[in-house]
């Protein structure tokens, strides 16, 4: 065993081939630029639907956000093709295994696999579409499965940071932070539909952002916490999402304004006045604003970090998480209720407490789900 590690070595250091760790390393700063990208484009293409109404494949919204997704799949597998052509010029190196007949890292595994989903998810969405019509809608199965192999991805970053990075560095704690990030990006964009849920029923549903939520995003930020050294991180974590996010209504912005294309949103709400984008159309007009989220709704995801911070993810993770609910139930609660548009859909007394013992019990499931996914990334 000790002599086929010097031979490893040595081969190493004739050929001049980088280290695992080097390409490791190069590899998930090219993955966290990927989904930025597309993270920008998703958002873009929100907008567009939003605000223009019929689209094509070739929309820039969609170049961007396939341009991401291209760059992930590249970059998930070209590292694990890397890792086998080592493999089979007989170079292994530790924390390498092979699945069927490919050899890689646990988290380059964890990343192409995943990343596959999303691939997947195409075909399935344009089957979807000649079966049932073009309706623009995130809760779909082909886009939650898209968004679920994004998601996989991106949390695959965790795993490839603590594998690449040395212990107790700064890089990794940044590593970490920012692949949180993106995860809690990731399920934050599949709570967006909860909104139109709450004005379209009203009741106990209208704290579906909420109840999901306190189920969801302890994925994201109570993980970050027991990943990271740094107490602070999920707080991180929320400021750079929401520093992506900002960025990305800046380049949606840009890019309206340099390719100013024909709004067809009147026709697309007149086919259809119960369709998710003439919905969004009429909680803004009610409410004397263009779709989007709100101020309140971005200081509420800031004050649910801080309390994950104050309550301490690495030690009281279902406490975070429940606190992390409560926040969200309370926060986008008042800031919906106080909106011209949700006048008609406000929760009962009943309603409210239903709503707060599911919020309650959907963070104690998220944060179990949270303490049990750290151990399987191999938390310390």
């Amino acid at each position: 065993m000790a002599t086929a590690r010097v031979d490893t070595l040595s081969v190493s250091a004739v050929t001049g081939a980088p280290s695992l760790a080097a390409v490791s390393r190069a590899g998930f700063w090219a993955l966290i630029v990927a989904h930025v990208i597309a993270g920008w484009g998703t958002q873009w293409d929100i907008q567009w639907h939003l605000r223009i109404g019929r689209d094509s494949f070739w929309i820039a919204p969609h170049l961007m956000t396939y341009s991401g997704v291209t760059l992930m799949v590249l970059v998930s597998f070209g590292v694990l093709a890397w890792t086998s052509w080592r493999a089979l010029r007989g170079v292994r190196e530790p924390g390498v295994h092979s699945v069927a007949g490919i050899s890689g890292t646990r988290g380059w595994h964890f990343a192409a696999w995943s990343i596959l989903l999303t691939v997947l998810a195409a075909p399935i969405d344009d089957l979807w579409h000649r079966l049932f019509g073009l309706d623009v809608t995130l809760w779909s199965p082909p886009h939650l499965l898209g968004l679920a192999g994004g998601v996989l991805n991106a949390a695959a970053g965790w795993t490839i940071a603590r594998e690449a990075f040395a212990p107790g560095s700064r890089t990794r704690e940044i590593a970490v932070v920012l692949a949180g990030a993106l995860v809690s990006a990731g399920l934050s964009v599949a709570l967006q539909p909860a909104v139109r849920q709450a004005y379209v029923h009203g009741g106990v549903w209208f704290f579906t952002y909420a109840m999901l939520g306190a189920l969801l995003l302890p994925l994201g930020l109570v993980l970050t916490g027991r990943l990271a050294r740094w107490r602070v991180a999920p707080l991180l974590a929320v400021v750079a999402m929401l520093a992506f996010g900002l960025a990305g209504s800046l380049i949606a912005a840009a890019g309206f304004a340099w390719l100013r294309p024909v709004s067809f949103i009147a026709e697309e709400i007149a086919k259809d006045p119960t369709s998710p984008i003439a919905i969004s159309h009429e909680i803004a007009r009610k409410n004397g604003v263009t779709p989007g989220p709100s101020v309140r709704a971005l200081l509420t995801t800031l004050v649910a970090g801080a309390l994950v911070v104050g309550l301490d993810a690495r030690r009281r993770p279902l406490a975070a998480s429940i606190a992390l609910g409560l926040t969200l139930l309370a926060g986008v609660g008042l800031a919906l209720s106080r909106q011209p548009a949700f006048a008609q859909s406000l929760p009962s007394t009943p309603d409210t407490l239903l709503a707060l013992a599911v919020t309650v019990v959907a963070g104690a499931v998220g944060g179990a789900l949270a303490v049990r996914a750290g151990r399987s990334l191999g938390e310390r």
